[in-house]
């Protein structure tokens, strides 16, 4: 049976180190599959505080480097419509591994545990979650605590 799941992802060059591919599409797989989502393509991206801070810069208007960024292609809910081949195409998740560290050193937990977060967090804002306002934190947050718990 085909993985209901394509998860493309791009670690650049000095970021390799300790970082897993088949890792990373695990999380992934189960936090698309956790939110019920129909076969869908997501990329993720393992990158530097440059891109991102370029990135941030180009999209969000700030000039500084932070931990991840999400780019959809389509607006989150339950209401996906399909393109002919089944598969959504959700956009992509870009993770600074220098700022995934730096947290994770500040907060006394493994980069990877960091890591994680960062990807979950990501995804469901790809998934249409946002944390603008409290009451979209708490639900957001809501979402990424057992989505975590259940990575190990």
């Amino acid at each position: 049976m085909a993985e209901p799941y394509q998860v493309n992802v791009r670690i650049d060059a000095p970021f390799r180190k300790g970082v897993s591919e088949e890792w990373l599409r695990l999380i992934a797989g189960r936090v698309l599959a956790a939110e019920g989502v129909p076969p869908a393509e997501v990329g993720l991206v393992i990158t530097g505080d440059r891109a991102v801070q370029t990135l941030n810069r180009s999209y969000r208007g700030e000039d500084a480097p932070t931990d991840v960024l999400s780019f959809a292609l389509t607006e989150g809910g339950q209401d996906f419509v399909l393109p002919p081949d089944g598969l959504l195409r959700l956009g992509e998740v870009v993770v600074s591994l220098p700022t995934a560290r730096r947290q994770a050193q500040e907060a006394g937990r493994p980069v990877e545990e960091e890591l994680a977060h960062l990807v979950v967090h990501g995804l469901l804002h790809l998934l249409g979650y946002d944390h603008r306002e409290e009451r979209e934190e708490r639900e957001m947050r809501a979402r990424e605590e057992p989505l975590l718990a259940g990575l190990g």
